[in-house]
């Protein structure tokens, strides 16, 4: 709309000046766009000057907002250095200092742009005030919110310039406590708390202040020039395009919630750059409060950040204001984006999704039936990271860091040296209400939307170079391989997960300057020992390096777990008796290390794994479905297949199992009272039980892996005895170690098998006379006898 369309009123521009230069500027604009007009100054943050208000009559009074903007074209090219001193030139540009004005308008007057938001009339505000705030016309509430209004449109205007990568929100919390929503929530409040209204709302807008963004232009350019070093010199970036583009056409429609996966602190930066350079709005990130230490603070709030407390228990006031921000944003679709795994990944794999900032996202939702949000699951996987050896010290008992500026130093140092490629990439985005409707009424409703969008996670996230090369070498354990060697382990693997349609890196795989790169580039980080000594290099997991690898070769194993079980589940059948249903058994089998696994990793819903099996079962024996059902047909698909994976996928959180529950029977009938001091135990046998060879996986020794032991041991009511489980609680504790037991020494004779196979790969010599399958033992008896032997099958 323009003035041309409102005809029959006087003009009233409302300009927002900073300075002098600015007012001339905007002064010789009106008299050339809008001659005769009134012109009203207001604050450039929005002051509303009493002029304004005199200026509102007569409804046919049209109204146009003008300010002026200061603009640089930002360099395309020229490497990251040229590109951060391009960006550093925009933003002075854009938040200079006013006496610096009449300077930069002689020398760059190219740089000043007027941009004119869409005109109103006044009787058009006044009918969008009375929709949006319940006001009466002839208030003062009315004149600021025509100045908000003001500010609104030059924002949108200014947008046409610089894109919609500077869609920022303006004066948040006096929209919301200005809105007709707000006294109703405020006297809920009170009935709730008990509390007085006016201290309950004077402590609700305070919680608001306290979280919400306040972003500008200026300050999303100076915290991108700033960060930049964080990710910019460290990865190349890869995009999923045309993920991006179809959230585009979403976008129109929808405010989106990003939630990617989380594995380092550049995560944040790094994405916001990838919407950045695409021109896509900048997301509300919600973060925890641990990182906004000044500069990260005021930057980071003035650049999109949200700052929540990390722990805020019973304060209802503090949750009402989250929820009535969220909702804010919604409606005026904005983009939020936050991490449901509530922190880095340890170990490589994603962790279990915390729910909190959902359950609030969720009870926005109610309060607005007109809304809705469309939740979109992220891929962020990197070549390698910088901090993996600091979280695998985490893993092994050591403390972490705290955040500040000695951290934020020595994380600008590391960053400087380049380690790969980070890739970026969208899963299906799904309707937030109807993912509820789906997932059904009850306690269990938003985990259900939450590994939901976890298993969208794992869907798309690629396998990359390293991740192969590292299962590889800690497949060998502590063998060292050749060059040749590691690449007849990783060629099956990629052959395997290019017919299951999983992106894998194809130069850096199948060629041996590729897979040579890629072991010399973790060689440089010290995760890999190269010996070049002999007659050809050789190649092993460094000492004390092994979770660091394991945090590598984990981000691919979500791919490989259906397989893995699949061959678990085969072993059993090929042992199974001539009167036992080779079906039945396969099922149960599946069911149990489904079971097992379940805090590991993320299934699917039961129907869609038994056809998932099925397919795994249709790449492993083609020919299974015209053949009768026989275990010697089924040990021999074992024996033909190129690759087995179990022993690599599985081992290690079967051994973590195999420590928890150890120190569990060693409790007898007592409860596990302290799970931190627990651990601490389990962390000190666990080393123990490696160093007798009692465990396959020196990776297994974690922290983290055995807290998700710890989890599973309390949903089997395994931790205290409640009374409800009926036998006994060192009985029960017993056989969850003999249970677990008997799995390791499956995925012991599978090793067994495939050492044999692949005796040329290794160099070993070792297999049994025929080759065959070995015949599985009894499950052996737990108890302090056979603990004490450190036998039963542990070491493979």
């Amino acid at each position: 709309m323009t003035t041309d369309d409102l005809t029959g009123g006087r003009e009233v521009v409302v300009t927002q000046a900073r300075s002098h230069t600015e007012r001339g500027i905007l002064r010789r604009w009106v008299e050339e766009q809008h001659p005769g007009a009134a012109v009203v100054g207001i604050g450039a943050n929005g002051e509303v000057p009493s002029a304004l208000g005199e200026a509102l009559h007569g409804d046919d009074t049209v109204i146009v907002p003008a300010r002026v903007a200061w603009v640089t074209p930002e360099p395309e090219d020229g490497g990251a250095v040229r590109k951060l001193a391009g960006l550093a030139t925009s933003a002075v540009m854009r938040m200079a200092w006013s006496p610096l004005h009449p300077s930069m308008a002689r020398h760059r007057p190219d740089a000043a742009h007027v941009v004119a938001g869409e005109p109103a009339t006044v009787a058009d505000l006044v009918s969008r005030f009375v929709a949006q705030e319940s006001g009466r016309p002839g208030s003062h509430g009315f004149t600021r919110f025509v100045a908000r209004q003001a500010v609104l449109a030059c924002d949108r205007a200014e947008r046409r310039i610089l894109g919609d990568r500077y869609k920022v929100p303006r004066r948040m919390v006096e929209q919301i406590t200005s809105s007709a929503r707000f006294p109703a929530l405020v006297e809920r409040l009170a009935r709730q708390t008990g509390s007085p209204a006016a201290e309950v709302e004077q402590r609700l807008e305070s919680c608001l202040h306290e979280m919400a963004a306040v972003q500008s232009p200026p300050a999303i350019d100076v915290f991108r020039a700033m960060m930049g070093p964080m990710h910019t010199k460290a990865w190349d970036v890869q995009v999923d395009e045309s993920g991006l583009e179809r959230l585009r056409e979403l976008n129109k429609e929808h405010a989106l919630v990003f939630l990617p996966s989380h594995r380092s602190y550049a995560d944040p930066l790094l994405f916001a750059e990838v919407l950045h350079d695409r021109n896509f709005p900048r997301n509300h990130v919600l973060g925890g409060n641990n990182l906004s230490f000044w500069p990260m603070g005021a930057l980071g709030r003035r650049a999109g950040i949200v700052f929540i407390r990390r722990t805020f228990g019973g304060d209802t006031v503090y949750k009402a204001a989250i929820q009535e921000y969220l909702g804010h944003l919604l409606a005026k679709r904005f983009n939020l984006e936050w991490y449901i795994e509530g922190g880095r990944s340890r170990t490589g794999k994603l962790r279990k999704p915390r729910v909190g900032l959902l359950r609030y996202l969720v009870s926005a939702l109610e309060d607005r039936p007109e809304l809705d949000a469309v939740l979109v699951p992220v891929s962020i996987v990197y070549d390698q990271l910088h901090e993996v050896g600091a979280m695998a010290a985490e893993q092994r008992g050591g403390e972490k860091k705290a955040e500040g500026l000695g951290w934020l130093y020595g994380y600008f140092r590391d960053q400087r040296r380049h380690i790969g490629t980070a890739r970026v990439r969208f899963a299906e985005p799904f309707a937030l209400r109807r993912a509820l409707d789906d997932a059904g009424p009850g306690r269990a409703q938003l985990e259900k939307v939450a590994f939901r969008v976890c298993a969208g996670i794992n869907r798309v996230t690629p396998a990359t170079a390293t991740s192969l090369a590292t299962f590889a070498l800690l497949w060998a354990q502590d063998r060292a391989l050749t060059l040749q060697q590691v690449r007849e382990v990783v060629a099956p693997l990629a052959d395997y997960l290019e017919a299951r349609g999983i992106p894998v890196p194809i130069a850096e795989l199948r060629t041996r300057h590729g897979l040579r790169m890629t072991l010399d580039r973790l060689a440089e980080a010290g995760v890999v020992t190269v010996y070049d000594g002999g007659t050809e290099p050789v190649f092993a997991v460094s000492t004390g390096r092994h979770h660091v690898a394991a945090f590598y070769r984990n981000g691919a194993l979500h791919h490989l777990l259906n397989r893995a079980m699949l061959e678990v589940a085969l072993l059993r059948i090929g042992d199974a008796g001539a009167d036992e249903d080779i079906v039945e058994v396969a099922w149960r089998e599946l069911a149990r290390l489904r079971d097992l696994l379940k805090f590991e990793f993320f299934f699917s819903t039961r129907r869609e794994f038994r056809s998932e099996i099925i397919g795994e079962l249709d790449l492993v024996d083609p020919g299974w479905r015209t053949r009768a059902a026989d275990p010697a047909d089924v040990r021999g698909a074992l024996r033909q297949a190129p690759l087995l994976v179990a022993p690599g996928v599985l081992r290690s959180f079967l051994d973590a199992q195999l420590v928890v529950s150890d120190r569990l029977v060693a409790l007898g009938e007592q409860p596990m009272t302290e799970e931190k001091e627990f651990l601490e135990d389990c962390l000190g046998v666990g080393r123990q039980m490696l160093l007798q060879q009692r465990l396959d996986r020196a990776d297994s020794v974690s922290r983290e892996l055995y807290a998700t032991a710890v989890r599973q041991a309390g949903n089997r009511d395994l931790l205290e005895d409640s009374g409800a489980a009926g036998a006994p609680l060192g009985e029960r504790r017993a056989a969850w170690l003999a249970e677990v037991t008997a799995v390791i020494h499956d995925l012991g004779r599978l090793g067994e098998l495939q050492r044999a196979r692949l005796e040329v790969v290794l160099g070993s010599g070792e297999r049994t006379a025929s080759g065959a399958v070995p015949a599985s033992p009894a499950v052996p008896p737990s108890g302090a006898k056979q603990r004490a032997e450190g036998d039963s099958g542990v070491a493979s």
